[in-house]
């Protein structure tokens, strides 16, 4: 068993993606299986076949979270220390040559989500950044070359 590390929030959301798998979308899987067998020969019903393979998925899937949420430990956020970011911290960077900014919060892998600002701490801009302090210039060797980014803030 895999060690994951995630805040409350985090936990919590994936606690209830599993009571959701588990209580809503595998007994409406089961339903389908069973309108599927129902309509006779099994040897050639699609309709069983795609309900069968949907529910294998949804197997695979409870038992992935189920075993991520097992090996879960908690971060006590109250502990997180802004002077230099780290996991948990909120970045606000610049970039040097376009003077774009951007604010990052520094999560694990399970909870990274851009779309929410939140990117993982095994990303190539989050690993540049970790242990820098307010006013530092980092350079960072991204995907797209070696970008310079300047930390303006650092807050949870």
């Amino acid at each position: 068993m895999a060690i994951s590390y995630m805040t409350k929030a985090g936990y919590d959301k994936k606690m209830q993606e599993l009571a959701n798998l588990e209580n809503i979308e595998r007994p409406a899987v089961v339903q389908a299986i069973v309108e599927a067998r129902e309509k006779g020969d099994l040897s050639e019903n699609a309709e069983y076949d795609a309900a069968r393979e949907r529910q294998s998925m949804l197997e695979a899937k409870i038992a992935e979270l189920k075993s991520l949420i097992a090996g879960a430990r908690i971060i006590d956020e109250s502990k997180v220390n802004t002077d230099e970011v780290q996991l948990l911290t909120k970045v606000t960077i610049k970039n040097v040559a376009t003077k774009a900014k951007m604010t990052y919060t520094i999560v694990t892998e399970t909870e990274s989500n851009l779309r929410e600002g939140k990117i993982s701490i095994t990303t190539p801009i989050a690993k540049g950044l970790v242990g820098h302090k307010v006013g530092d210039v980092v350079e960072i060797l991204a995907p797209a070359g070696t970008m310079k980014f300047e930390i303006l803030e650092i807050s949870i």
